[in-house]
């Protein structure tokens, strides 16, 4: 007993020994930082984070080979762990979350009908699957298995729906999905991205300058979803009150509605969601980077353009300062747009809330005056965008011009804005077809002018003024003599105006623009009683600042019609840290294409700053281009509804003041025509009748495949 104690004691220590010197020899070190790390996690072991559990993203993470944010489910407060432990500071990162691109689901038609495969993976490889559409929804829902967390779901449309509440952004519906309709991005990704031809567009949207998503918000309004729809506008457009009221609506020109029927009034549901913040009491949360760069941009122009860029740029994380040479910011919107159109103090609440972002203002600071591009080098300013609009009007080049009596369309509207005193006389004349002649006429009525005439050189169908606005004014009393062109202006003996001479003219062959060149009519000369006359004929922006050769902006490229030379991709200038958009790049233009032009030069001028390559994205829609297949000449299942009409103040009344002339709609109204439109996307829409119309009419009943 005692010999088999000794044998086993020694035999223990002999293997003590050996386990000793072996642990020496094969001596396996874990760095203590990989098990902290592993309880920093969630501990879910979901696989979300692409490591195959929360060890293998510990492990990960103390390699360096993940980032210290891998874990999606722990959100910042597991990366704040886990950043202290590894010795890092942690920075707020924007959190991502899944968005499907695609509405269609089961609305896009059939081109085959096969029984047997039940996953978009699979049927993708079948010629692509049994959909018409090339990239929407097949809608088996690999996307819903993917997910370990629940937050989505296949809607009743038969195309995925995210439960924002629940979606921690990991990325795996992205992963499984063929068609590349979900997408895991950042609101910063969302709002930088353009639309291009693989994206799932209706018409509208391809239309529209600022490319806002409308079938979503007209969606949302339809389902008391208000502030889902406010969100979805300023997504992309910030100034969604200023063009609820002053856009002309070119998405309507290609509203799939309208080939059958009448558009959709997409313009004023635009108004009705903006008009329900404003009238909420509340301003809605606009977020913006968790953290600041350090990097500083000067916006150069409060209009349209500046306050669209400024605004994406300081969400972005910039620090932004806007520049302006007027008291107040707004330009165009503020000081050329009459009161009655777009009322002062609803223009002051929506800029208030861009500022409220914690954007600087310094406003009566005239650019090559009271600052200049070495000052704003000098003061630390990484870019520069100019949106100096386009303020210089044409003139009319015929004698007696500079009468007593005679302004320019711009400088009128302007000063009217302003408060300053003008001479107003019993009758006026005001020579152009554009919007900005419209303005001054009806503003001209309004200041208790007896005549109005508008002096136009072609006829009522060439005016580039919107219709809406022109009838209005008609309605109004202002009265038009059209084919007529200003000869010369003539004065007393005082310099005052008396009268505008204008001789008849007639449509010959058309011109470079494509409009019918008016021609004069032989010994038609005739003199038209006036005390005022306004030129309004055209504006061109006032780049007399980069002509001094002692400044670098003596480098600055310009165009042959007086704009900034901007590359059409990014909005950049020949000096490459400034860059414009607006009227100072592209003439005289709409407000909703200059808020789509600040918009992408602030991806631009983001790009730049943060040492990415200046560019835009492949495939991105241009201004003229449409994606192809998306542009219908019918659509079946249309029954025909009225669409809702503009409530407008009676002309008697409206006449005699400033008051705002278009109303908005009641929420009735605006619900009844928000179920007007189709919901379309790419090639799928909802018919009114019978929604399985459309897709009867496309299936091809040739192939079955079983």
């Amino acid at each position: 007993m005692l010999q088999a104690t000794l044998l086993m004691a020694g035999l223990g220590a002999f293997c003590g020994l050996l386990l000793g010197a072996a642990s020496r020899i094969f001596y396996v070190y874990e760095d203590p930082r990989i098990e902290q790390v592993q309880d920093s996690l969630a501990g879910a072991n979901c696989g979300g984070c692409g490591y195959a559990g929360c060890a293998a993203a510990a492990h990960a993470v103390v390699a360096g080979k993940a980032p210290v944010n891998v874990c999606m489910v722990g959100g910042d407060e597991s990366a704040v762990k886990v950043a202290e432990i590894m010795g890092i500071k942690a920075s707020l990162l924007e959190p991502q979350r899944a968005f499907n691109l695609c509405t269609g689901g089961h609305r896009a038609s059939n081109h085959y009908i096969y029984e047997g495969i039940n996953t978009c993976r699979a049927q993708s490889m079948l010629y692509g699957g049994k959909r018409v559409c090339s990239i929407g929804c097949l809608g088996f829902g690999d996307c819903v298995k993917a997910c370990q967390f629940g937050a989505l779901t296949l809607g009743p449309d038969g195309y995925p729906v995210t439960d924002m509440s629940k979606c921690v952004g990991c990325g795996a519906c992205e992963k499984a999905c063929p068609k590349d309709i979900l997408k895991v991005r950042t609101l910063s990704d969302r709002f930088l991205h353009f639309n291009t031809e693989d994206d799932c567009l209706a018409p509208c949207a391809q239309t529209c300058p600022a490319q806002i998503n409308i079938p979503r918000y007209i969606t949302q309004i339809r389902n008391g979803d208000y502030e889902g729809a406010v969100h979805t506008i300023r997504e992309r457009n910030p100034l969604l009150l200023a063009c609820g009221r002053v856009c002309p609506h070119p998405c309507e020109v290609n509203c799939r509605r309208g080939l059958e029927d009448e558009p959709v009034s997409i313009n004023q549901l635009k108004r009705f969601a903006a008009d329900y913040e404003m009238n909420s009491g509340k301003r809605m949360h606009v977020s913006v980077a968790p953290e600041k760069t350090g990097k500083k941009v000067a916006i150069v122009g409060g209009g349209p353009a500046g306050l669209t860029c400024a605004f994406f740029l300081r969400r972005l994380g910039h620090d932004v300062t806007i520049f302006d040479s007027k008291p107040k910011l707004g330009g165009v919107l503020r000081y050329g747009i009459p009161e009655y159109r777009l009322p002062k103090k609803v223009l002051d609440w929506e800029i208030e809330g861009i500022l409220n972002l914690g954007i600087e203002t310094k406003t009566n600071h005239t650019f090559g005056k009271d600052y200049n591009l070495e000052s704003l080098i000098g003061d630390g300013f990484d870019a520069i965008f100019l949106g100096i609009g386009a303020w210089k009007d044409s003139p009319l080049r015929v004698e007696g011009e500079i009468l007593y009596g005679c302004y320019t369309g711009m400088d009128f509207l302007s000063r009217l804005a302003k408060g300053d005193k003008m001479h107003i006389g019993k009758t006026a004349v005001v020579i152009g077809g554009g919007n900005t002649a419209i303005d001054c006429s009806r503003n001209l009525i309004r200041h208790g002018v007896e005549k109005v005439y508008i002096v136009y050189r072609r006829t009522r169908n060439e005016m580039p003024a919107n219709k809406v606005e022109v009838e209005a004014a008609e309605h109004e009393g202002v009265q038009f003599l059209f084919l007529s062109a200003p000869i010369r202006v003539k004065g007393d003996n005082e310099g005052k105006v008396t009268h505008l001479e204008y001789e008849r003219m007639e449509l010959g062959e058309p011109d470079a623009s494509g409009r019918r060149r008016p021609v004069p009519v032989k010994d038609s000369a005739t003199l038209l009683a006036t005390d005022m006359v306004i030129t309004a004929i055209g504006q061109a922006p006032d780049l007399a600042f980069a002509q001094k050769v002692k400044e670098k902006l003596s480098e600055l490229k310009t165009t042959k019609w007086n704009t900034l030379d901007v590359n059409p991709d990014t909005w950049q200038t020949s000096i490459p840290f400034i860059f414009s958009a607006g009227d100072a790049a592209t003439g005289p233009s709409l407000v909703v294409e200059a808020i789509g032009g600040g918009r992408k030069a602030a991806r631009s001028i983001h790009q730049y700053i943060t040492g990415q390559e200046v560019k835009c994205e492949p495939g991105e829609l241009k201004k003229s281009t449409y994606i192809k297949g998306t542009m219908f000449d019918h659509v079946d299942g249309i029954e025909k509804k009225p669409r809702a009409e503009m409530v407008e103040l009676p002309v008697e009344e409206r006449i005699k003041s400033f008051v705002e002339v278009d109303q908005v709609l009641t929420e009735e109204e605006a619900i009844k025509e928000s179920k007007r439109c189709l919901n379309c996307c790419r090639i799928c829409y909802t018919a009114d009748v019978n929604p399985l119309v459309k897709i009867q009419k496309n299936v091809s009943s040739s192939v079955t495949l079983n």
